[in-house]
């Protein structure tokens, strides 16, 4: 089980669109049939409807179909400066 910081870190990386589920395997050994699950057990039902029809068939979320021009998983203004 993930401490609760790190589940709202792989929430985070799965809603990011650049992110692909690669990198989320590679931080916190899930792949991507287990973040769907958590995703799942995570979100609201309408919200994981709306996450699952945001990342499905989606170029960017799976490394072997990402164009070679997408060389970052986020965009620099994308994360809070505390």
């Amino acid at each position: 089980m993930l401490e609760p910081q790190a589940l709202d870190r792989v929430i985070e990386m799965a809603w990011e669109d650049r992110t692909p589920f690669e990198a989320i395997q590679t931080n916190y050994g899930l792949n991507e049939s287990q973040v769907i699950k958590l995703m799942r057990r995570a979100l609201k039902p309408g919200s994981f409807r709306a996450w699952r029809a945001r990342v499905s068939g989606r170029k960017t979320k799976h490394l072997a179909l990402r164009s070679p021009a997408v060389s970052r998983g986020y965009c620099p203004t994308q994360y809070k400066h505390r």
